[in-house]
């Protein structure tokens, strides 16, 4: 039996919260911090430590977890006033969970190199639900050592581990790729529920259709959604959804690598976002679509 390591672990939102629970039930030592501290004592009674700050969590562990928003919330749990780097000890590892830039996880790597700190990208692929149940899909670059390391950690709030590379910002080309991929597979769903319903076919019919011939989860998870119009609660916000169609722009140009297909998705999430649909599901961009299409975004 592998031996609990000290954690702690920074932003318990709608991913994190079930992530940090999964380490607690796991057997490992956990330390919390959220923002907004009632859902950090949610987690008290299971034996987690609420901690003050992120400094606070961060003073005695062996490895750092994050999972907040954005490459500003990132920056913030850091570099800010109590943020963890100048409370994280040597050779102690911070994972960073967040969907981030590239540029933002090359800083990240090399400030925590100058304070004899190891870093890791981690991104995770699922829903709340996944990260509920421990069935993430981890994607993870780094040096070796340091993943080895973290391997229990990752076994604790996922069913699977992919190490992409090395360099911790390839893990974020890969989250962000991928990302991609499910926008992608959104925005071909919308294009074709307005063709069919315009056609008059029942676009859940068609999706029965499309499950027997890919068996894809996605296709399945988000035509039902998509075709049944259940945006809300959200899943993952359509917000972030933009943020991360930005960000694979990004990092196509820096890799120099032309992505036509992300910016139509990119345009898509922006009009959404300007008919007020930040706070819906990000497949509520097929709204977006089906009103192009001259439809009403509830036909």
């Amino acid at each position: 039996m592998l031996a609990a390591m000290k954690i702690a672990f920074i932003g318990l939102g709608r991913m994190g919260l079930g992530m940090a629970r999964n380490l607690v039930r796991a057997g490992h030592t956990v330390a919390v911090y959220n923002r907004t501290r009632e859902k950090a004592e949610a987690l008290a009674g299971g034996g987690a430590r609420v901690a003050s700050s992120p400094a606070d969590a961060s003073r005695a562990a062996e490895v750092v977890m994050t999972m907040v928003a954005d490459d500003h919330a990132v920056e913030e749990v850091v570099f800010g006033d109590e943020g963890i780097a100048s409370a994280m000890q040597e050779d102690s590892i911070h994972v960073s969970h967040s969907t981030i830039s590239t540029a933002l996880a090359r800083r990240l790597s090399a400030e925590h190199a100058l304070r004899s700190q190891g870093y890791v990208s981690a991104p995770v692929f699922g829903r709340p639900e996944a990260a509920d149940t421990r069935n993430l899909l981890v994607v993870a670059a780094g040096p070796h050592e340091l993943i080895d390391r973290c391997r229990p950690l990752f076994e604790a709030i996922g069913r699977q581990t992919f190490v992409v590379g090395s360099d911790p910002w390839q893990a974020n080309v890969a989250k962000l790729c991928g990302n991609f991929m499910i926008g992608s597979v959104i925005e071909a769903l919308g294009e074709a529920y307005a063709t069919l319903r315009k056609a008059g076919v029942a676009p859940q019919l068609f999706l029965e259709i499309m499950n027997a011939l890919f068996g894809s989860q996605v296709i399945a998870n988000y035509g039902r959604i998509i075709a049944q119009e259940q945006f809300e609660p959200a899943g993952f916000a359509l917000k972030l959804g933009l943020k991360d169609a930005r960000l694979v722009l990004a990092a196509a140009e820096e890799c120099a690598a032309p992505m036509p297909l992300a910016n139509l998705v990119h345009i898509h999430l922006l009009s959404a976002l300007a008919q007020g649909q930040g706070e819906m599901d990000w497949s509520s961009m097929t709204q977006v679509i089906a009103r192009n299409a001259g439809l009403p975004s509830n036909s």
